[in-house]
């Protein structure tokens, strides 16, 4: 494999596979809109095995304002929604998976580490684990800020039709 100058592998059978998404491309595949829409940018993508996704962190965010004026921290529940968006992309982009959408059908072991406030930069990895049936996908996700872990857990999505 090598890569081209618009971060795109190309494979040995010399088919591009595009490895980064800007926030145009994300909504291509994701329903999520504002305030919902949780991730900004993909900045590596394997296909059918991981994505790495960032969300920028501001003030500017709709829930700091009621979720602790004082001491803005980004609510758990939507560290992990942001994860699942990463893993959405995953989905989405498997072979036959185009235009459908993937429900959240659970979540366990999650763990947060430390807090997210404004002006942070979530870095989120997340991992497929297992695709059953093609309806029922097991992920793993982790998210960091400045190299120090935030969260981690794992996740499961049920196609939704």
């Amino acid at each position: 494999m090598s890569t081209i100058a618009d971060h795109t592998v190309i494979s040995e059978q010399e088919q591009p596979i595009q490895t980064t998404f800007n926030i145009q491309e994300i909504q291509d595949l994701l329903p999520h809109r504002y305030p919902f829409a949780l991730v900004d940018r993909i900045v590596d993508y394997v296909p059918g095995q991981k994505a790495v996704g960032i969300k920028n962190v501001t003030m500017n965010e709709p829930f700091f304002q009621g979720h602790i004026p004082k001491m803005p921290l980004m609510p758990g529940v939507l560290i992990v929604e942001s994860m699942a968006q990463v893993g959405g992309i995953i989905l989405v982009l498997l072979p036959g998976m185009r235009g459908k959408f993937f429900a959240f059908a659970g979540i366990d072991k999650v763990r947060f580490r430390r807090r997210v406030i404004p002006g942070d930069q979530l870095v989120m990895t997340v991992e497929l684990l297992s695709f059953k049936m093609n309806r029922i996908a097991k992920m793993q996700g982790s998210g960091y800020v400045d190299d120090q872990l935030v969260v981690q857990g794992e996740m499961i999505f049920s196609l939704f039709e």
